[in-house]
């Protein structure tokens, strides 16, 4: 009988044979199966020409150099750079409904490879890789994949993202490769593409049906994902970190941990391997009081002031934040000594005395006393070399032994890997937090890594997030890398909420947060209603659509309210009451996206049998009217009820909206489940730069 181990979710199996000779080797990832009694791989394969006499199979450690051509998920070297091959010969395969653990060991490397595939709650699945020195002598590690396996035959598309700063999560499609396709970031920093991660579409998959494999490394570092076409006719996906040189050194007894994969299979398309993936992180983050409370609308300072401030201004800023419903206030960039512009002071993390003379508490005191939140933007991985810090430490920044450091934004990165810099920035924010009732931290990072930290870098600023939150458990922290350079999983144990990027302008944003959500959850995205005209793009849009596109994540305020006529202030307030009032469906729930026809593309949110749905239109239309949404998530339900909540664009001209509309603002209109779901929800007219709102509540 073959000796196979199993894993298996609602959609998804991944099934394992122990060959008696050649261990572990893959025989199915991919849709849910019952593997019954299988005839034994070996059995299956026939001899092929101009190959090897043994055949290797598909293990799941290939023996790179002894007749495995494919990328090795390990790679050795001794510490005289010579090579050193892994090709395990014993192994331990152990499982039961929730976990598999193959430990793998070369009696002649004297090394073990431990891997942990686990199930997850809402069926994703997490690959943890580590290897371990048992022999005399050191080994150096080049490469440790974190995950890496077969793709069937039949997949078709790969769909990643690219992105750069203000320009964020430019999603790419394109055709499984020939030969191989990799992503690559060597920044220090998961990069403004967002998460480390890909979709591979099988055959006919789209946002509701066919198989979808979705793959995330948790990681915040530089990595690389790569699929490979070899000449046995399948596909293999790896996903790794970087390892700089001479950081992957073992010495006897040592590990090494690979950061975890999380692997996400469905039948039911890109949606659902995305609420897997949102599930998974979703269980990682660590909420203050351990569960998510409501996100509250917050005013964030920089683009309302930017470094032009005082503490009068600041307070009318507050003021005019608390009046239109804002619940936290944060404080950006600017508090504190030396910082009248980018080019000083990062490293000095005590307040101006200038701005602020008895420190940022009586501020902090203000904010709470109109009914708010205090938070704080800093930078701590970061100095100026125009600062008092680095003046006294210039040896503290990352550098190269006898190079000049290159300055990005005026600044240097801060070698945490250094235990005396990550004590030294504790100490200081410790103090910050300690002095004034400070609820949220905004943590910016706004420079690539050059030279690099390496993998130690990334592990070193997780240690420090980690032992900040310790001390101050009721903290909440928001992710910012340059807007969006650092959004990913490994983040996510550390922090409660992403900047996506530093445009705001309302169309940019639409593919952006869509982007965004392919891995992480939106109601850790951060989405403000910014200024018109857009600082980022220079165009100008309406309050109701950019407040509208805001509301699809954790929304909040990037202007001056001030600023403002009293009607399109009165416009802000509205919007703000309008997402206090339907947030509870907006986050922790599920999401779905999908495409119109002519330029619409959607998102509905929530329970279900209750959900909110945005049309979004960002280009004019083409047809002369607009065509049904299909909705392939109402067929759930055997009816649903739709109001048109409503409909965010520059007030409407010319012809008026269909009385079917008009009917359906003032109450529910009902629609069969199959109906919506095959014939479509139908449309009001929409111009360019609109959103269309609908509450859809389930009839029996």
């Amino acid at each position: 009988m073959t000796d196979l181990v199993s894993l298996h979710s609602a959609e998804a199996s991944i099934v394992i044979e122990h060959d008696g000779i050649r261990g572990p080797v893959w025989r199915h990832l991919g849709a849910r199966v019952d593997p019954g009694a299988l005839p034994a791989l070996a059995e299956t394969r026939g001899p092929a020409t101009f190959a090897l006499d043994d055949d290797i199979l598909l293990p799941l450690v290939p023996p790179a150099g002894l007749g495995w051509f494919g990328p090795a998920p390990v790679a050795l070297r001794s510490p005289a750079g010579e090579p050193v091959v892994y090709a395990p010969q014993s192994f331990e395969v152990t499982g039961d409904a929730e976990r598999i653990l193959i430990v793998s060991r070369d009696p002649v490397a004297r090394l073990v490879h431990r891997l942990e595939i686990v199930l997850l709650e809402g069926g994703a699945f997490q690959f943890a890789a580590s290897l371990g020195n048992e022999g005399a002598q050191p080994v150096e590690v080049g490469h440790l994949a974190s995950a890496q396996f077969p793709l069937s035959a039949q997949s078709r598309e790969i769909i990643s993202w690219r992105g750069r700063h203000n320009a964020e999560l430019a999603e790419c499609r394109e055709a499984m490769p020939q030969q191989r396709w990799e992503r690559v970031t060597r920044r220090g920093i998961s990069g403004h593409g967002g998460a480390p991660g890909l979709y591979v579409l099988g055959d006919g998959a789209g946002w509701d049906r066919g198989l979808a494999i979705a793959v995330q490394l948790a990681w915040s570092g530089d990595g690389s994902l790569a699929i490979e076409h070899g000449d046995e006719g399948y596909w293999t996906l790896s996903a790794a970190a970087t390892l700089a040189p001479g950081e992957g050194f073992l010495h006897p007894g040592a590990r090494l941990q690979a950061p975890p994969a999380i692997l996400a299979i469905s039948s039911a398309g890109r949606n659902g391997a995305m609420a897997q993936q949102h599930t998974a992180v979703r269980a990682m983050v660590d909420w203050p009081g351990g569960t998510m409370r409501p996100r509250p609308v917050h005013l964030n300072s920089w683009e309302a002031c930017y470094f032009a401030h005082d503490a009068e201004r600041i307070l009318r800023l507050a003021r005019a934040a608390a009046a239109v419903g804002a619940e936290r206030f944060v404080l950006d960039d600017g508090w504190f000594a030396g910082r009248r512009h980018d080019r000083a002071g990062l490293g000095d993390w005590v307040a101006d005395p200038a701005t602020y003379p008895e420190g940022l508490a009586p501020l902090a005191e203000a904010v709470r006393a109109m009914g708010m939140e205090f938070g704080l933007w800093v930078e701590p991985e970061m100095v100026n070399p125009d600062s008092d810090l680095y003046r006294a430490h210039p040896d503290w920044a990352l550098a190269a032994q006898g190079r000049p450091s290159p300055t990005a934004r005026h600044q240097l990165v801060l070698d945490l890997r250094r235990e005396e810099v990550r004590d030294h920035l504790f100490a200081q924010l410790d103090a910050i937090l300690s002095a004034a009732p400070i609820a949220y931290l905004k943590w910016d990072h706004n420079r690539d890594h050059a030279p690099s930290g390496g993998a130690a870098q990334t592990r070193a600023t997780y240690s420090l997030l980690e032992r900040l939150r310790r001390a101050h458990p009721g903290l909440e922290i928001e992710g910012c890398a340059g807007g969006g350079g650092r959004s990913d999983a490994g983040l996510a144990p550390h922090v409660h909420r992403f900047w996506t990027s530093d445009t705001i302008d309302a169309v940019s944003r639409t593919a952006m947060q869509r982007g965004f959500v392919a891995f992480l959850p939106p109601e850790m995205m951060g989405s403000h209603v910014g200024a018109s005209p857009s600082h980022a793009t220079g165009r100008s849009q309406s309050m109701a659509f950019r407040a509208a596109i805001a509301c699809m994540g954790h929304f909040g305020i990037e202007l001056d309210p001030e600023a403002l006529g009293s009607d399109e202030r009165a416009e802000l307030a509205r919007w703000v009451a309008f997402y206090k009032h339907w947030r509870h469906l907006l986050h922790g729930g599920a999401l779905h996206l999908g495409e119109g026809a002519d330029g619409i593309v959607w998102q509905a949110q929530g329970t279900p049998s209750r959900k909110l749905l945005f049309a979004i239109r960002t280009g004019p239309p083409q047809d002369r009217r607009p065509q049904p949404l299909r909705l392939p998530f109402a067929a759930g339900q055997r009816g649903w009820g739709v109001t048109l909540l409503e409909q965010a664009e520059q007030a409407r001209h010319g012809l008026p909206r269909a009385p079917l509309f008009e009917r359906m603002a003032r109450q529910p209109v009902t629609f069969t489940g199959s109906w919506l779901a095959e014939a479509g929800l139908p449309l009001p007219s929409q111009k360019a730069e609109s959103v269309a709102i609908f509450l859809l509540e389930a009839q029996e």
